[in-house]
């Protein structure tokens, strides 16, 4: 099955509406709402509650002072970095300052949802105003502060080096000096987050639209005291992640839970869209300042780049965005000397945390105009000056000489970025197509980082009816797991696909996890899932044996029936052999008592033990997968797009992706996660972007005012495959989960700017924006 183009399996129940997400569960949960700041920056003088207690339905009011001890404390950070000098995150409940709109104040519960807004209508909180902090540059200068013990408002300062880049540029032939800037976006999913908690007085289960089950489960016990057996996270079927839940804790994770246990109530939250916009996390915001030093034909020979990253009000997720941005913004190509320096800034913004492309959409974007801006300056072909940098194909691995996210060398595994070159050339014409006022062409390549560590594991069960049981504890939230998972489990144990069921996110059956991002989860459980199936196939494989008085080495497994090599009358069913697999004294029908003590095949070794020593019952394994280091997807995007000559709006008329993620699992998925990707890539380019005024208040939180592509807005996608198979893993894979967005917003700019003849250095870009660069 491996490779193969396989249906979804997940499709039919979530198609036809038989998905189960968190607002579907607890129907007899009283419901959650909250007080949220309506200023970017204000300390808080008073809290008036008096006026909601009359509400009818009313159950508890909390505020930050009514937190336990270890819940009262801020949020943990989760990724500490030795650069990251000034980290802060927020309280679950703001204690005496808020720093941006949106920030929660006053947690109310009530009979039901409505109930509880109505309550928090009638709460009034006595702000004192505070002057905001918006906008990267203002910020980084430092006059008013968003944290008042941060100086400068400079939470990190990363540089990292390989050569002397600043001499290079200047011993160059050849310089150029930019300034780039992209703006911030969000993840926006289908479903936004929630919570639902319920207590017994003992044991706690939770249930939350997380990408880390896992990970929410040990917050829990550590923030509410509880012993970690006693805590069950569960992530049901989720609507869309991006990135921003794979945040954790958020406060809802902590303050639902506790409040169920305090009231003994059940009690769930489920966000709703505004609350998304504001009080959840965006991304993308940098400005980039770029000198690049190169010679006759284009190579690159020094250069080097200063960012400032906009990382909002907090860090909880530390500095992962802006470290990708300056390690994967070197792309496929070997250059001369890099330098790169970036400082994270605070702004009273929503806090910025990974969004589908975590940081190299922006690196891509830096690199992709440099390249275009070269080619433009020696008046070459932009493809000549890429393949004239390219890594070429004996030069695999290949060291950049910096540290990548995972804290490990950014060593690039496998690749062929040359032949990648040629197969996008060709799929979208580039060497045929015919220039004309109006419409242009443009391409962009980027590598990518997947598989990221430290761990992922997978347990594989099979029960005495045959069927094959898989759990891992990543989460899912439409990547099409439950297919890709049953497809490697189908090959490694020979079984039917039909007769495979996958379970993820759900802490009770697996409780040692690390979460799904940074298209990690196919390289990760993927290898763990196919390691534990060889443990399940190779105890099989010894059972049959003795049960067929066979070698195990002349035994194989087709369709779910262990058979002789050549002599395929001599079977057992997988299903009899998960029967001897337990030794059993009590039989419950016909084909368990096949197990007992004088019907099994030790009743005729009496000086063996029935499970012998090493051994466990049952037919099951259980494994993990753990990498070196991570491994480096590729890929090539090239787009056609028209503008027009007095509306300036601007249409994508062609797009095609060669992607090379190692060995494919399924091709269908892969280019369905490649379609999504383009669609929020060109979302990103033309459409999607966050507002603020000079105030802090987000002007476009809602579907009505921030825009996205529809799919009249999306071209039909031309999709090729290239595999370089990774040597860091057992079944070759790399990630796709990102690939489709990374280098969008840099291909529409560059098919934007040969189309106009006008530079074009900050995206998104809308019609009324190239409209005012045409009149310049």
């Amino acid at each position: 099955m491996f490779g193969e183009r396989v249906q979804r399996v997940e499709d039919p129940r979530l198609l036809t509406g038989q998905g189960r997400f968190v607002d579907d569960l607890g129907q007899q949960a009283v419901g959650v709402a909250f007080v949220r700041s309506p200023h970017a920056h204000a300390r808080i003088r008073d809290i008036d509650v008096s006026q909601a207690l009359d509400v009818e339905g009313l159950i508890a009011v909390y505020t930050w002072e009514d937190l336990p001890e270890r819940l009262a404390q801020p949020l943990p950070l989760l990724i500490p970095h030795p650069a990251l000098t000034h980290a802060r995150t927020a309280y679950p409940l703001a204690r005496d300052v808020v720093r941006h709109v949106g920030e929660p104040v006053v947690m109310v519960v009530a009979a039901d949802r409505y109930l509880a807004e109505d309550a928090c209508a009638l709460i009034e909180v006595d702000y004192e105003p505070l002057k905001p902090v918006v906008g990267l540059e203002d910020a980084a200068q430092g006059a008013a502060l968003v944290h008042e013990d941060v100086p400068g408002n400079v939470g990190a300062h990363l540089v990292q080096e390989v050569g002397n880049a600043r001499e290079a540029i200047e011993t160059a032939a050849h310089t150029l000096a930019f300034r780039l800037d992209i703006e911030r976006s969000a993840c926006t999913p289908l479903e936004g987050r929630g919570v639902y908690a319920r207590w017994d007085g003992q044991d706690l289960r939770v249930y939350s639209s997380t990408q880390t089950s896992t990970s929410v489960r040990m917050a829990i016990a550590a923030k509410l005291n509880l012993p970690l057996p006693h805590v069950e996270v569960i992530a049901p079927d989720v609507g869309g992640g991006f990135g921003v839940k794979i945040v954790h804790p958020w406060p809802e994770e902590l303050l639902v839970p506790w409040a169920a246990m305090t009231l003994g109530r059940e009690v769930k939250w489920a966000e709703d869209r505004r609350e998304h916009f504001i009080s959840s996390a965006h991304e993308r915001g940098q400005v980039q300042y770029v000198r690049v030093g190169f010679d006759d034909e284009g190579r690159i020979e020094g250069l080097e780049v200063t960012i400032l990253h906009d990382h909002g009000a907090y860090t909880p997720y530390g500095i992962i965005v802006p470290i990708i941005t300056s390690t994967q913004l070197l792309g496929p190509y070997k250059i001369g000397a890099y330098r790169v320096e970036f400082s994270s800034i605070y702004t009273n913004t929503v806090q910025v945390t990974p969004y589908r492309g975590a940081g190299r959409p922006q690196g891509v974007f830096c690199m992709e105009r440099t390249m275009d801006k070269i080619a433009h300056y020696l008046d070459l072909d932009r493809t000549a000056v890429r393949a004239n940098n390219f890594i070429q194909n004996d030069e695999f691995p290949y060291d950049q000489g910096l540290i990548f996210q995972d804290g490990r060398p950014l060593i690039y595994d496998s690749g062929d970025y040359p032949e990648m070159l040629r197969m996008i050339k060709e799929l979208i014409g580039w060497d045929t197509f015919e220039q004309r006022p109006g419409l242009g062409i443009g391409i962009g390549c980027y590598v990518e980082g997947t598989g990221v560590g430290p761990y992922e594991g997978g347990h594989v069960q099979v029960t005495s009816d045959g069927r094959v049981h898989v759990s891992t504890g990543l989460t899912s939230q439409g990547q099409g797991h439950e297919t890709v998972f049953a497809q490697i489990a189908a090959t490694e144990l020979g079984v039917p696909i039909e007769r495979i069921s996958v379970v993820t996110g759900d802490t009770r059956r697996f409780g040692y996890a690390v979460g799904t991002f940074a298209s990690r989860a196919a390289v990760m459980s993927g290898n763990a899932i196919a390691l534990a199936c060889k443990k399940v196939r190779d105890k099989a494989l010894r059972i049959a044996g003795e049960a067929l008085e066979a070698d195990p080495a002349d035994l194989e497994i087709v369709d779910g029936v262990v058979r002789v090599k050549g002599a395929p009358e001599a079977t057992i069913p997988l299903s009899t052999v998960a029967v001897l697999s337990n030794p059993l004294r009590y039989a419950f029908d016909e084909e368990t008592s096949k197990a007992t003590q004088f019907a099994s095949a030790s009743a005729g070794h009496p000086d063996r033990a029935p499970v012998a020593e090493g051994e466990e019952p049952g037919l099951e394994g259980r494994d993990y997968y753990s990498p070196i280091r991570s491994t480096f997807a590729s890929g090539m995007h090239a787009a056609i797009v028209e503008t027009d000559p007095l509306t300036a709006e601007i249409r994508v008329l062609r797009y095609a992706v060669v992607h090379d993620c190692g060995k494919l699992i399924n091709p269908m998925i892969v280019e369905g996660q490649i379609h999504g990707g383009v669609a929020q890539g060109i979302g990103g380019a033309l459409y999607e972007r966050m507002v603020y005024d000079g105030d802090g208040q987000l002007l476009n939180a809602s579907f009505m005012d921030f825009l996205m592509p529809y799919a009249t807005e999306i071209p039909h996608i031309e999709t090729a495959h290239l595999e370089t198979p990774s040597p860091l893993n057992p079944l070759g894979i790399k990630g796709a989960g990102e690939a489709g967005v990374i280098p969008v917003a840099a291909v529409i700019a560059s098919a934007i700017e040969d189309a106009e003849g006008i530079e074009i250095d900050r995206m998104p870009i809308s019609p009324s924006e190239l409209f005012h660069l045409r009149a310049r």
